[in-house]
């Protein structure tokens, strides 16, 4: 690249991120002082200037540019990494604002300056290595990333997916506009950074790419068994495996032993049909939207679409512009925010300041999970001395409310029964925060109708109301959810006392210890299990990578102590799930009348995580052992 390039470059870059880069290579303490401090932007794009003037912003961008100088030319060489002392005062500095000690490891991993690695304390014999293997159930983000662990500690493991590729959740989500809604430089692994996104919300394809690569980096993809469903996990106490139960493409079934079992199959595997009466007997084509029927035109047709959450937000605007008329089943309005960046590319220069500026991809990071993170916790929090419960949790939670209501009514100028329809009733969060695609533009097409009442029955030919009134339909797309309670309802799982998961967890009220350890269930361990997904921030990527770590950490310690078994004890469990639940008491998702996937039929909040970011990752960071009772290999006797 010419300096005439890196310098257009230089003028496109995050004058904040790029000051970090700065202080990190020259440690010159400068940098970290006036009149160079950023001011606090709670964007979470922030302000590229950082708040700081032309003649300051000038300055930073010439110091960089000598500095790139200086490295091509071998003149200067980087420096170790900064201590956490050092670098806790430049990221404070970074955001304009206090970023508390305690942050600074988990920030530290998340930026690659750190590792979330295991390795061994006391390398066991080989042979007791290779007497231990261990299925992982999924190869999306949790699968792929759990998978890499084993592989780099040599653990024996066999790594299945009833998929025909490789993705999870992101392979069979691929309706049109597919999407991510949290900025994938964030949405990515932190040991894995990817400086080539082509936007800052990449769409489906871009996603699976990117998990290809990196099983392909992790040396994990020619081992992925494809086409393989998982039926039955028994445990075998005597012998201390789980005997599972598979079934190939062929649907020919195999019995294998396992030491160790990982479900990374998560919350989202299994669409929600619509139960409503007569769905059998529509006569047309009627598929979910994480089954997407590409084989169906659309065009001309008369498409029902039953569902307004994020699948529908992402992909209606391509439906409505393709078919004849679409209507819209809607049984509550949700929060949308406006798209910003949302539909914006990476520029050439961002992306190469992304790959060659030394710590850029790393500080750029930093500022996503900042802004991206804790910091919206206490906007679900309840306030008890807020005057207005019925509207907001609190201040900063009306104020949202304000911002987002505002949106609204400009993008529906014009249009008072579509507001009426649209605007929720209830407090911002109360429902996933979704990002607007295009929505409230669709809504407004002459093509496009909205219904508010809820489906009474489908006919073959027609959706009918609750009010009676019946709309001609070609084709229905349901729009409906997932399972998200019934997590290893594809499988069947029997633990300990011989008793079903299914039933352990009945009435939809699945509950583990961290969202990853069941009592009565030894050696099996869940990713994005119960209560560990996210609904006010950060990235699921994040927790992934806790939950890989702490699983890994416990299978390490099993074969270095000889471990056969490990339960998670029933009072650590539950003191667990009680401090689940006092939390969740204070939050959005138990706010009164609210109705959302996050709960079960008894108001039970089962799906989000009601913790800090950086207190999951203090509590997944090194397993405690005294909560699990550790059975020991039984001698066999010749």
């Amino acid at each position: 690249m010419s300096d005439f390039q890196r310098d257009a470059a230089l003028e496109q870059a995050s004058v904040p991120t790029l000051l970090m880069c700065l202080a990190q290579i020259t440690r010159d303490p400068r940098w970290l002082d006036d009149p160079f401090r950023p001011k606090r932007d709670i964007s979470i794009f922030a302000e590229r200037s950082g708040g700081l003037s032309d003649a300051a912003q000038q300055t930073i961008r010439a110091a960089m540019a000598n500095v790139l100088d200086e490295l091509a030319g071998g003149r200067r060489t980087l420096p170790p990494t900064p201590t956490a002392d050092e670098l806790a005062q430049m990221m404070s500095v970074c955001v304009g604002e206090n970023v508390p000690r305690e942050y600074t490891g988990m920030a530290m991993e998340e930026m690659g300056f750190a590792s979330r690695d295991v390795h061994w304390i006391r390398p066991p014999a080989p042979e007791r290595v290779s007497r231990f293997r261990v299925l992982v159930i999924g190869c999306g983000f949790s699968g792929l990333c759990m998978a890499g662990r084993l592989r780099e500690l040599g653990i024996a493991f066999d790594i299945v997916d009833k998929n025909t590729d490789i993705g999870g959740t992101w392979f069979e989500n691929d309706y049109p506009e597919a999407g991510v809604d949290t900025p994938n430089h964030f949405y990515s692994y932190s040991f894995a950074p990817n400086p080539g996104w082509s936007s800052n919300y990449s769409k489906r394809d871009e996603v699976v790419a990117y998990q290809r690569q990196v099983a392909r980096q992790l040396g994990v993809l020619d081992q992925i068994e494809f086409g393989v469903q998982v039926d039955e996990l028994r445990w075998n106490d005597v012998d201390a495996y789980w005997d599972v139960k598979l079934r190939g493409a062929s649907g020919s079934p195999s019995l294998r032993r396992y030491q160790a079992v990982i479900s990374a199959t998560g919350q989202l595997n299994q669409p929600k049909t619509a139960t409503m009466q007569g769905i059998d007997r529509f006569a047309g084509p009627l598929w979910h939207s994480a089954r997407w029927r590409h084989d169906v035109p659309l065009e001309g047709k008369r498409v029902a679409v039953i569902g307004t959450g994020a699948s529908a937000m992402q992909f209606l605007r391509s439906v409505a512009a393709r078919a004849g008329k679409v209507t819209i089943f809607q049984r509550s309005p949700q929060w949308a925010r406006p798209p910003q960046d949302y539909h914006g590319t990476v520029s050439t220069g961002e992306r190469w300041l992304l790959e060659n500026v030394p710590y850029y991809y790393a500080w750029y990071r930093f500022g996503l999970t900042w802004r991206f993170g804790d910091g919206l916790l206490p906007t679900v929090r309840r306030d008890p001395v807020w005057p207005h419960p019925e509207r907001a949790m609190n201040y900063r939670n009306d104020r949202q409310r304000e911002q987002m209501t505002q949106y609204l009514l400009e993008q529906l100028e014009g249009r008072p029964d579509l507001v009426a329809k649209c605007l929720p009733d209830y407090p911002p969060y109360g429902k996933r925060i979704l990002i607007d695609n295009g929505w409230y533009q669709a809504l407004k097409r002459s093509n496009v109708e909205l219904v508010t009442e809820a489906v009474d029955h489908i006919e073959s030919d027609a959706v009918v109301a609750a009010d009676g009134s019946r709309h001609p339909v070609d084709a229905v797309i349901l729009a409906t959810g997932f399972e998200a309670a019934r997590m290893l309802g594809s499988m069947t799982v029997v633990g300990l006392s011989g008793k079903p998961l299914a039933d352990a967890w009945a009435d939809d009220d699945p509950r583990a210890y961290l969202g990853i350890a069941v009592p009565d269930y030894p050696n099996l361990f869940i990713t994005y299990g119960p209560n560990t997904g996210l609904a006010h921030g950060g990235s699921l990527i994040f927790v992934i990578e806790c939950q890989v770590r702490y699983i890994t950490t416990l299978l390490r310690d099993m074969i270095e102590r000889d471990i056969a078994g490990l339960e998670v004890h029933r009072d650590d469990h539950d003191r667990f799930i009680d401090r689940v639940d006092a939390e969740h008491a204070e939050l959005v998702w138990t706010h009164p009348g609210m109705n959302n996937w996050y709960r079960n039929r008894a108001g039970r909040v089962f799906g989000p995580m009601p913790f800090r970011l950086v207190d999951y990752w203090s509590m997944t960071r090194e397993p405690d052992l005294a909560h699990y009772e550790a059975r020991p290999r039984r001698e066999t006797v010749t």
